[in-house]
């Protein structure tokens, strides 16, 4: 019997190897849809970042979605070669995957407790209101503070039997204290100075909170604390934390279109707290 011959071209065990030939026509340049919505994604986190640093708000913070655009756009590029990611072992995709997966799901419900007090509104009647500090200028509060500041005077105005501490530090990139300044836009602002407690040592939420508690009985008074929506969830769980008994929140608006920002740099500081024990 006449032995038959062995006609393949390429061996068997290497034949299970995957082949990519390259697209011609139409259909050339299409790559995964996953790659063009990291693209999509990494762009716009660059213009993002572009633009808060044009308009000068907040702190450096906002680099951060510089960072972010850089990677997802390199997360794209990635998506979209097939060969390097035909090359990645299914394990390694697998537990990818699952940190994105963890890490979203975490994001997501810490965003959801952000939200929770977005809103937030105060009783009328409080003993007191305390102002948390945030950036004061050569010019004046920054945006922000300047949001605390008018919705304190608006509920300083219908409850004139309420107290006020103003509470903030002097940073090292500040003329004066943040409680000085606002004791004195409060005045301006027809607010009775006889009404108003400064505390101007505090550096940051947590000393806020600590130190403002000393000028009043935490456990009984009932308590605004008055600050912008995406800080209000993380101020009232320090001050429930620091025993205050009656605390309420009562949210200012956020500068237009620093909604993403905040909300981001707010995620950190609420793990930040519960990492530390604040929370």
């Amino acid at each position: 019997m006449k032995k038959e011959k062995n006609n393949r071209l390429v061996p068997f065990e290497r034949s299970r190897r995957v082949i990519y030939l390259n697209k011609r026509g139409k259909d050339a340049e299409k790559r995964p849809i996953m790659a063009w919505i990291f693209y999509a994604l990494g762009a716009g986190c660059i213009l993002y970042c572009i633009g808060i640093g044009v308009n000068g708000f907040g702190t450096y913070f906002f680099l951060l979605w510089g960072g972010i655009g850089t990677v997802c756009l390199g997360l794209g590029a990635l998506a979209g070669n097939r060969r390097l990611m035909a090359a990645i072992p299914k394990p390694a995709k697998v537990a990818a995957g699952a940190l994105v997966c963890a890490g979203a799901l975490s994001f997501g419900t810490v965003e959801g407790m952000i939200l929770s007090k977005y809103g937030a509104e105060a009783e009328p009647g409080a003993d007191y209101c305390i102002i948390l500090g945030a950036q004061w200028k050569a010019s004046g509060p920054s945006a922000v503070l300047r949001k605390r500041l008018d919705k304190a005077v608006e509920y300083l105005k219908a409850n004139p039997d309420t107290k006020v501490i103003v509470s903030g530090g002097k940073g090292g990139n500040e003329p004066i204290a943040e409680a000085q300044g606002m004791c004195e836009y409060l005045v301006q602002a027809g607010i009775d100075r006889e009404r108003i407690l400064v505390e101007d040592q505090s550096r940051n939420t947590y000393e806020n909170l600590v130190f403002s508690g000393r000028l009043l009985d935490k456990e009984n008074d009932r308590v605004v604390i008055v600050t912008n929506n995406f800080h209000v969830f993380r101020a009232l769980g320090i001050a429930k934390k620091q025993g205050y008994g009656g605390a309420e929140g009562l949210a200012a608006d956020s500068v237009f279109g620093m909604a993403p920002n905040n909300l981001l740099r707010e995620f950190f500081g609420v793990v930040k707290d519960f990492v530390v024990g604040n929370l």
